[in-house]
């Protein structure tokens, strides 16, 4: 659980976007227009409605500001600690207090402005009143300007930092810088920290999780700390200091027994007695590293010497390992969170409530009343026990089974649970008909019928029963045969050549166009059906078109009224009938289909409120509901 969530800290805005912020939402929810004829009363409370809510909004936001922001005196004394070296507890103090100040002067502007807006004997004065108020409001806010963004960026470096809760299980890695913290640490858990050849990689605390014993822990990287006075420390190395002095944790000493890092064995030993006192009451462990480079076996007299004294304490066990090869990683990880567990459980018995919960607890030992008592089952029980046997004998076993209990001697059997008496259920041909084996009962003269049958089908076939003769075509079908294929042929010419003329991207002409220039006739038509061979001389009466013959005997006048009805119709084309009258085969039709379609049409004009196809009907514009009724000094948000 994460006792401090910094992320959820409201964004600071600068004095200028605080302002803007303020009086935008004062103009947008408070009343904007006073009529001439408003009494002295109602304007006063019009403007002192404005300077309170005015006030109240920076009151809101600045107590929103001084809340979420954390007490240094109320935090845990790692994170008052940590802020300390960070951002200077004293400056930050001092802004939060100038802004708790300017929240005091805010709200007495605004009474000290309420307090003569009740005196105010116009709207001039009333107004000049307001814009007073608003004024002062908003140069108390402009000097608080560094304040504000001083907050802001603290904002944005908190909600940086790592979560670190200060009471879980917690293991911190510190020593030298380029010691092998960081790649430890990404050994162990799911954290990606930088790893660089270079001292200072790491600039802040790192936090790792990882599980051991199903419990989670978090693994602290720090940066590292070089070896001199504490006030002379910056405020990279005071970071690893105040995880050390604060947090109840075990603590890996990381040293480089290469000296690759840049320091020599000594200084390394000299700063783990400096800051030995930070070690106190927390398990201690020894991590040597980069032992792929050089082992501790390999070392100098004059190095190991050096070590003597750390080795010494019998209470501070001295691990090897590598994180390049892995040799060791994770038996320093399992001894570190066995020391971390054991430390944790013994101080918690040191405490009083872990007394408390003992004397609460009560282990009860079951003993034995009478010992010469003979245990008994009832005969009801025996019983059904007995029963319950006796059901599972008679029980058929299932092939598994069977298998399972003979083993390798087991052979599968399909026909032994055939309902046959006797041995039938193993003959050659075991088919069953009505529950008799077929074998039994074939007739015995069949060979002798099936021979006889054989011999009858072949005199049949001598004496020449089966042949047929496909009869020959007279001279007639011979010819209707002929002129069908030719119709076929022709058909399937006609249908290819109608397939072309449609794939083609030719534009298509219209129907009044194509019949000018149609290469229809009677000749042509004719001369193709005596092609396909019917006889076409008794077709001279035949009418293969209609024409209307054109009387030149017409009046003047009838001539004009054409010329007038041509004219009329012209906008609509001849080949195609008005929308209304197609598929109509007269005029008591169309009626009758217009009087269905004006009902169809009413109905849902009536029942849902639809329009019609022609409908040009324009809804009311105002609707009387929305603009009716007198207008009050309530609010206008919602209008």
């Amino acid at each position: 659980m994460v006792l401090y969530n910094f992320k959820k800290i409201t964004v600071v805005p600068t004095a200028k976007d605080f302002i803007d912020i303020i009086l935008s939402k004062t103009q947008r929810k408070t009343p904007t227009v006073i009529h001439k004829n408003y009494k002295i009363t109602r304007i006063r409370a019009f403007y002192t409605r404005k300077v309170k809510f005015t006030q109240q909004n920076f009151h809101d936001r600045l107590s929103q500001i001084i809340q979420e922001f954390p007490k240094l005196d109320d935090v845990h004394p790692f994170y008052a600690d940590l802020m300390n070296v960070l951002y200077d507890k004293d400056h930050y103090k001092l802004a939060l207090g100038q802004i708790n100040t300017a929240r005091h002067l805010i709200d007495n502007v605004a009474k000290d402005y309420v307090r003569l807006l009740k005196y105010g004997d116009s709207l001039y004065r009333c107004k000049q009143l307001k814009k007073a108020a608003l004024g002062r409001m908003a140069t108390i806010m402009k000097r608080q300007a560094a304040n504000l963004t001083y907050l802001e960026q603290v904002r944005q470096h908190l909600a940086r930092l790592p979560s670190i809760d200060p009471y879980t299980r917690t293991i911190i890695i510190c020593g030298f810088p380029n010691v092998g913290k960081s790649s430890f640490i990404n050994k162990i858990t799911r954290a990606d920290v930088e790893v660089q050849p270079y001292a200072f990689t790491t600039k802040s605390l790192y936090v790792g999780h990882t599980d051991y014993k199903y419990l989670r822990w978090q693994v602290i990287d720090t940066p590292g700390i070089l070896d001199h006075p504490l006030e002379e420390r910056n405020v990279i190395e005071m970071q690893a200091v105040t995880a050390l002095a604060h947090l109840r944790a075990a603590v890996l000493y990381f040293c480089d027994l290469s000296e690759q890092c840049g320091h020599t064995l000594e200084e390394q030993v000299k700063l783990f007695e400096s800051i030995k006192p930070l070690f106190t009451n927390k398990p201690l462990m020894i991590v040597l590293n980069k032992m792929d480079i050089v082992r501790l076996d390999e070392l100098s007299s004059e190095k190991r010497a050096v070590l003597k004294p750390l080795e010494d304490d019998a209470n501070v066990p001295v691990l090897e390992m590598s994180t390049v090869t892995d040799f060791g990683v994770m038996e320093v990880k399992l001894e570190a969170c066995e020391r971390l567990l054991a430390y944790r459980v013994d101080q918690k018995f040191k405490t009083k409530k872990v007394e408390g919960l003992l004397n609460r607890l009560h282990i009860a030992q079951p003993r034995r009343v009478d010992p010469n008592r003979v245990p008994c089952i009832p005969e009801s029980v025996l019983k059904k026990r007995q029963a319950a046997a006796e059901k599972a004998e008679r029980k058929r076993k299932l092939e598994r089974e069977i298998e399972e209990e003979m083993g390798d001697d087991y052979v599968l059997d399909l026909k032994k649970n055939y309902d046959i008496e006797g041995d039938q259920k193993y003959d050659v041909i075991p088919e069953i008909w009505e529950g008799h084996n077929v074998a039994d009962y074939i007739d015995p003269d069949i060979f002798e019928k099936l021979n006889q049958l054989e011999r009858e089908e072949q005199l049949r076939e001598e004496a020449g029963l089966y042949d047929y003769k496909v009869p020959e075509l007279s001279e007639t079908m011979r010819e209707i045969k002929e002129l069908a294929k030719q119709i076929r042929e022709k058909k399937f010419v006609m249908k290819d050549e109608a397939r072309i003329v449609k794939a083609s991207t030719k534009p298509i002409m219209p129907r009044t166009a194509a019949a000018r220039t149609r290469d229809r006739s009677a000749v042509k038509l004719k001369e193709q059906m005596e092609d396909l061979g019917v006889d076409m001389e008794d077709t001279e009466n035949a009418h293969f078109k209609r024409t209307r013959a054109r009387s030149r005997s017409r009046s003047e006048p009838s001539r004009k009224r054409m010329r007038v009805e041509s004219s009329q119709s012209r906008a609509r084309s001849v080949s195609k009938p008005p929308r209304d009258e197609m598929g109509v085969k007269d005029v008591v039709m169309k009626t009758k289909l217009k009087n269905i379609a004006n009902k169809v049409q009413k109905k849902k004009i009536a029942k849902k409120g639809l329009k019609g196809e022609g409908d040009r009907f324009i809804g009311n514009k105002m609707p009387k509901h929305l603009f009716s009724g007198k207008r009050g000094i309530g609010k206008t948000s919602r209008r």
